[in-house]
């Protein structure tokens, strides 16, 4: 399970990178925005695998099915954070990512669209691990005593799960904490990068902005 989260962190960071490397307004919001939000979201997915592993010490997908009959909470919120991690609408994970692939899209639109297809991949190992987790009859003996969420495992948990649903739908808070900041570093690197054409330059800055925008 562990391994699983940990691809979808790295496929999260080439998010961030390409929206970072378009070096447009929207791509650096989004790759900071992405950044929070991988946070608190994978945070919460490995905190998701370490209640299960608590009670049953393994953390192999095998181990498990048929959770959502015995931990009905703790389904819900595995559910939540998983089709934040794929970047559902509605939440925060939708929000980095859509704002990254629209950062790229304005500068270079093929490597938007190969971008685009790391979402369907991320969606397909994600929702494949919560299937084989959550979802059929409970067909192991160890899991039929298994408990739900605890008092301190709730309390845990409910701040990402506000974080992820608000952030998700009202985004305006962390985007005009990082507006102007943002504005000031595009304008710059622009500037720099357009200095370095006219006077001739071959540099990392000059290169790295052609490999975008095809000049």
């Amino acid at each position: 399970m562990k391994k699983l989260i940990a691809y979808s962190s790295v496929a999260h960071m080439g998010f961030v990178t390409m929206g970072i490397f378009a070096a447009t307004h929207q791509g650096v919001q989004g790759g900071i925005f992405q950044m929070l939000s991988h946070g608190w979201v994978s945070g919460a997915l490995f905190l998701c695998v370490g209640v299960i592993y608590d009670r049953m010490h393994t953390r192999e997908i095998a181990a498990y099915g048929g959770l959502v009959n015995r931990m009905p909470l703790y389904a819900v919120a595995f559910m939540v954070f998983t089709m934040a991690n794929v970047g559902l609408p509605g939440t925060s994970g939708f929000v980095g990512e859509f704002l990254t692939i629209v950062g790229t899209f304005q500068v270079n639109t093929w490597v938007a669209a190969i971008a685009a297809t790391g979402v369907i991949l991320a969606a397909g190992y994600a929702l494949y691990l919560y299937r084989r987790i959550a979802f059929g009859a409970i067909e192991k003996d160890t899991l039929k005593s298994i408990m739900d969420l605890n008092r301190r495992e709730m309390i845990t948990l409910a701040p990402l799960l506000a974080a992820t649903i608000f952030f998700g739908v009202y985004p305006a808070p962390i985007m005009h904490v990082t507006e102007v900041s943002v504005d000031n570093l595009v304008t710059n690197y622009q500037a720099a990068v357009e200095a370095h054409r006219l006077a001739g330059d071959t540099g990392f800055l000059t290169q790295v902005a052609s490999l975008f925008t095809g000049r």
